[in-house]
Parts: structure tokens; sequence; C-alpha cells
């Protein structure tokens, strides 16, 4: 009978200590794998902004730039979709993808000195 006692716990406890095992070791897993998607967030909004630094460039140049094109950045491209006019204003909106990592952002700036008036990140356009 004792011997019997002694193999259940020793079960026992060897299955707690492999539950605790396989819990931290998944919560390893699951915060890499967060870390990895937030980088790709990262470049993906880095990409964006380039663009939106190129649409403010090119109005700089040219006040009848329409946007409407695919920029390169490096290897990596990312997107300005046609700039709007309303009112005195220019609303510029770029799209970058990187690695399945979506950025949207959308600046409102004004016509005559091109600052920024309202910089934000949508979700979709």
């Amino acid at each position: 009978m004792k011997g019997y006692i002694a193999i259940i716990s020793t079960i026992i406890i060897s299955i707690l200590l492999m539950t605790i095992t396989l819990t931290v070791s998944s919560t390893g897993f699951f915060s890499r794998a967060n870390i990895l998607d937030a980088e790709f967030k990262e470049r993906s909004f880095a990409l964006a902004e380039a663009c939106v630094e190129t649409a403010l460039l090119k109005l700089s140049w040219d006040r009848s730039y329409n946007g409407d094109e695919n920029i390169s950045v490096g290897e990596y491209q990312c997107f300005i979709l046609p700039i709007e006019t309303v009112s005195s204003q220019k609303i510029i909106k770029t799209k970058a993808i990187f690695q399945k990592a979506t950025t949207n952002l959308k600046i409102t700036a004004q016509e005559s000195d091109l600052s920024i008036i309202f910089w934000e990140e949508v979700a979709k356009f």
C-alpha cells in the first residue's frame, strides 16, 4: 500500500511539473511572436511615414501633384493614394504593408505652406 501511494504521489508531482513547464515555455513563445509583430508594425509605420514625406516634398515642388503612385524605399514599397484638396487643405493618404502589418496614415496639411494640421493612423481608407 505504501508503494502505491509513493507511485501515485510521484505521478501527480510529475504532471504538475510538466504543466508548469509547458505554461512557462508557451508564454515565452507567444511573447516572442508579439515582439515580432510589433517590429513588423514599426517597419510598416516607417514606410508609410516615408511616403508622407515624399508626398510633402513633391507637393512643395509642384502644388498640383496629385499622388496616386507607388514609392520604392530600398527593397520595400509604400503607396501614396490620390491627394485630395478640401478648402485650403491637402489630405494625404499613404499605405504601407510589411510582413502582413499594415499602416494607413491620413495627414491634413495647409495648402499654402504645407504645415501639418492633423496626423492620424486609420484602420481603413
